[in-house]
This record gives structure tokens, C-alpha cells and sequence, in this order.
């Protein structure tokens, strides 16, 4: 796989959890989020996801798109991945709140077609 197809796998790797997490909170509250475990869980792993799919872009495509908050995104990813008893999940909803949307709408215009789509 060339390095442009693996990229544009990762970044629809990187959208469909972003899209997923806005899905999985349309409609709840900080409240509701502490109280309910399961969707914890499952928002943490799509970030993980987002953070080893953005390790995983090119240095060149990472480059070409300084918007992207790279660093950031990995480093939280290893929050979740290496110190799971230290998740402050109020961050994690200040996340949810501020940084997905704007990461979506970041990579959303970055992700090429599904070949299906071309046809």
C-alpha cells in the first residue's frame, strides 16, 4: 500500500471515531456522561483510536496540514493507553465538547472518497 493510501485510511480512521463519539454524546450532558460507564469506556477507546491512527500518518502528510494538532492528539492517546487510572474524565468531556468537532471538521475535508464513491 502506498504511503497516500495507508494516510488516507488512518485519516478515515481518525473521522469515523470523531463522528462516532459526536453520535455516541449527541443529546447528553456532563451528568449523564459520569453516570454512565459504558459510554466512558466506549469515548476513551475511540480516542485511542484517533491518537494511534494520527501516529501512524505520515511525517510528510503531518507536514502538509500544521492545523492538525498532531502532538496532541498522540499524547492523549498515550494518557489513555499507558495511565488508564489517571483519565480525568472531565477533561475527557472538555474533549468531547471542544477538541472532536473541531478535529471532524478538520479531517472531514482531508479524506479522500471511498473508491465506491468514484464510480
Amino acid at each position: 500500500m502506498r504511503p497516500e493510501e495507508r494516510d488516507a485510511a488512518y485519516l478515515w480512521d481518525i473521522l469515523d471515531s470523531a463522528q462516532t463519539i459526536l453520535k455516541f454524546t449527541s443529546g447528553i450532558d456532563y451528568n449523564t456522561y459520569l453516570e454512565d460507564r459504558k459510554l466512558q469506556l466506549a469515548i476513551e477507546r475511540c480516542v485511542e483510536v484517533i491518537g494511534e491512527a494520527a501516529k501512524n500518518i505520515s511525517e510528510t502528510f503531518k507536514e502538509k496540514h500544521p492545523e492538525i494538532p498532531w502532538r496532541s492528539i498522540i499524547a492523549q492517546r498515550n494518557v489513555i493507553a499507558h495511565e488508564y487510572g489517571e483519565i480525568k474524565q472531565d477533561r475527557m468531556w472538555a474533549l468531547v465538547e471542544k477538541k472532536i468537532p473541531e478535529l471532524a471538521a478538520l479531517i472531514k475535508p482531508l479524506v479522500p472518497p471511498l473508491p465506491s464513491e468514484n464510480e
